[in-house]
């Protein structure tokens, strides 16, 4: 049974439909990467799963107990951190730490290691004792994540955990949050899409709040990009024709050139799907006496996938993911 399952899971507002028929599922110890524009629904959701917000029709269930039916299970089982911290600034880090952990219902002998534990794995033990409101609010955006791991949870959902930190600090979180897997089934909301390719194993996007594709990283690349392309560069003598060996190959469909700096000259090479023809390119390469710089295969990032899928035409055209 997933730890995890939304099933035709909408909010209306009026005429307004924010999130329609969503359904997908999270495995436990996943961490799954909830993607969309602004106002594609994600935070809706989020807010739905947590039991903040009632659906107007629709289904989700989380370790098995139904949100809307069974509330405090549920509640008892996550950890959540909205996209606004749930902050009181004029209480100590520790002070808030531990009167969440009151709410949490957290048994009064462990309080104080249970603060420390989370305070150590946010990077807050140095600033237990200050004031909230006079912390950066990267500092800001720690309590908050450390408020979510109180009591360690076996599903957390994360609204921009890093919103508001310095690289350094969204590489430490990032680590965190990888750290976790397998012991939490996380769902990650987040428009920094490096962290998603880095972090999750799944991604669900979402335009316009319907699901427009769930699937990895990598399948999604190779459903969006379809022949296999290459990326070559060549050290070759000026006036040669390098293209026009390399489309020569066979199961090559199309040679762009994409850069040129003296002699070295960089090409993308289109191949028919599901054939990888990098031997046959190198050997090309090398038969003719020139120097193989590089030769790798070409994905799109997943920015350029995320672009794709909740652009309207690109939304029009993609097949039923949530199916």
């Amino acid at each position: 049974m997933p730890m995890i399952e939304v099933q035709n899971l909408t909010k209306r507002y009026r005429e307004r439909v924010a999130v329609d028929r969503l359904n997908f599922s999270v495995a436990e110890g996943e961490i799954l990467g909830f993607l969309g524009p602004n106002g594609a629904g994600k935070s809706t959701t989020m807010k739905m799963l947590t039991g903040f917000l009632p659906p107007s029709e629709g289904k989700a269930r989380v370790a098995g107990f139904d949100v809307f039916e069974q509330p405090l299970e549920v509640k008892r089982r996550i950890g959540y951190l909205p996209e606004t911290p749930p902050l009181y600034p004029e209480m100590s880090v520790a002070g808030y730490l531990r009167f969440v952990a009151d709410l949490k219902g957290l048994p009064s002998r462990g309080v104080r290691a249970e603060v420390e534990r989370v305070g150590g794995l946010t990077g807050l033990a140095d600033v237990m004792g200050r004031i909230i409101q006079n912390l950066s609010k990267g500092y800001k955006q720690r309590v908050g994540i450390a408020q979510a791991l109180l009591g360690s949870p076996p599903v957390l959902i994360l609204d921009e955990p890093t919103e508001g930190l310095d690289p350094a600090q969204r590489a430490e979180v990032r680590n965190l949050i990888k750290g976790l897997a397998g012991s939490h089934t996380i769902i990650l909301s987040t428009h920094i899409l490096p962290e998603v390719s880095q972090t999750c194993e799944r991604v669900v996007i979402i335009n316009k709040g319907k699901v427009v594709a769930i699937d990895t990283p990598e399948a999604l690349t190779e459903r969006i990009q379809g022949n296999q392309t290459i990326f070559v560069q060549v050290d070759a003598p000026t006036g040669v024709d390098v293209a026009g060996a390399l489309g020569g190959v066979p199961g090559v469909s199309r040679v762009t050139p994409v850069d040129q700096r003296g002699t070295l000259t960089s090409f993308e090479i289109d191949c028919h799907k599901g054939e990888d023809r990098r031997r046959e390119v190198a050997r090309v390469v090398v038969s003719s006496d020139w120097g193989l710089v590089e030769l790798r295969p070409s994905r799109l990032s997943l920015e350029e996938i995320f672009l794709q899928l909740t652009t309207d035409e690109a939304k029009s055209a993609a097949p039923d993911a949530a199916a």
